[in-house]
């Protein structure tokens, strides 16, 4: 006697303990393995929606598309296809989304990200950018490249206004985006076990012709050496983040809490 077919798409694999998880539970259980507790990518609408107060966020430059600088044969096509495939305290919230040419940073996700930080320093307001990105995207060039520097920059103007600018680590932040304004958080947060550094371990040991230690370019092996600041887990992002926005309010520094 055959075996009865499960259902397409009622059960996905997890990346990390490779064993299936039932969507339904993934879904309730915000993207983490409910067997080993790996933090699967979401989307930023999950994220958002898990982070701030229902029906608060409000997007802004959303009719911005990439452009084609390059002319890179395939690339229009390309983005066409993607495209269609917190607690009554003020701030701004950027998110990046890895599903989207794996988060790759081009003109258009440099200058919203900036567009965002000009934004928070203006109206003086706290900024958290959620990262998720394998790095500059090649089909842009140094365009591409362009952003590391836009960003920072905005993100000096806002420090110059003693602004708070939380970042939070997702699976992956590597390349340029982690060369830039992912490692410049006042407090730099990561979801456990993400991968985050600049080149490839693989690309780093034929460099250096040396064997890497376990783990590395991992949130823990960072949170050890001092990179980052804490390992916070998913279901937990809200209520901490709340705590430091709260903490490094005006109001919280002048003790009139």
């Amino acid at each position: 006697q055959s075996k009865p077919e499960v259902p397409k798409g009622m059960y996905t694999k997890c990346p990390h303990c490779k064993k299936n998880i039932y969507v339904i539970d993934l879904i309730a259980n915000i993207g983490v393995c409910t067997y080993c507790n790996g933090h699967l990518p979401i989307s930023p609408s999950a994220r958002i929606s898990k982070l701030i107060d229902l029906d608060s966020f409000e997007e802004f430059d959303k009719e911005m598309k990439s452009a084609n600088p390059l002319e890179f044969e395939g690339y229009e096509d390309k983005i066409e296809t993607t495209m269609k495939k917190v607690e009554q305290i003020e701030t701004v919230l950027a998110v990046m989304d890895s599903r989207f040419i794996m988060g790759s940073m081009g003109s258009v996700v440099g200058e919203k990200i900036t567009r965002a930080i000009e934004y928070a320093t203006a109206h003086e307001l706290p900024i958290i950018i959620f990262s998720a990105s394998g790095g500059a995207r090649m089909q842009e060039g140094i365009i591409s490249l362009m952003q590391m520097a836009k960003t920072s920059a905005a993100l000096a103007r806002h420090d110059e206004k003693g602004l708070l600018y939380i970042s939070v680590l997702t699976n992956p932040t590597t390349g340029g985006v982690t060369a830039s304004f992912a490692m410049l958080g006042d407090i730099i947060i990561a979801e456990p076990n993400a991968l985050i550094g600049f080149a490839g371990p693989r690309v780093i040991e034929q460099t250096i012709r040396q064997k890497l230690p376990q783990g590395f370019q991992r949130s823990e092996f960072l949170l050890e050496h001092g990179m980052i600041d804490c390992i916070v887990e998913r279901k937990d992002m809200r209520d901490s983040l709340y705590k430091l926005l709260k903490f490094h309010a005006k109001e919280g520094r002048d003790g009139e809490y």
